[in-house]
């Protein structure tokens, strides 16, 4: 069962992505929302998911929940790629700020999916790609 008419395609991670890649990827996106203080992922936990924010702000902090904070993400941006790489665990740990508001996708859906599909696989390592090369020149201009 699909997703893509039930699921928020406005976001700029979905932007202009081609209808048969949305399906890949929608295919398992949920829509949860996370109350302040709820913590999203923690440092050394499976990493599974990659999450779309909607809407709130989410604090990513360095080791633990009470760690560092090293980043605030809000409305648009993208968390949580780890499942990409070995050892497929999550090297920060991140709460909402405020109520929060995210489309989850399935990491392991996406892997099997970008292995079997090519050109989908591609797609989605360039739009990640993206995003780190900001989060790198964004934590640069910090030092």
């Amino acid at each position: 069962m699909s997703n893509v008419g039930t699921i928020n395609i406005n976001h700029p991670f979905l932007k202009s992505m081609p209808p048969e890649h949305l399906e890949h990827l929608l295919v398992n996106a949920q829509e949860i929302e996370f109350q302040a203080g709820e913590i999203f992922f923690r440092k050394g936990e499976p990493a599974n998911r990659l999450y779309l924010i909607e809407s709130g702000r989410i604090a990513i902090k360095a080791g633990t929940p009470d760690g560092e904070n090293l980043q605030t993400l809000g409305s648009g941006e993208v968390v949580g790629w780890s499942w990409l790489f070995p050892p497929f665990s999550w090297h920060f740990s991140a709460h909402a700020m405020e109520p929060t508001k995210c489309v989850v996708l399935d990491g392991g859906h996406l892997l099997v999916t970008a292995e079997e599909n090519p050109k989908f696989g591609y797609e989605l390592m360039r739009r990640i790609s993206q995003i780190l090369i900001g989060r790198l020149q964004a934590t640069r201009k910090k030092c």
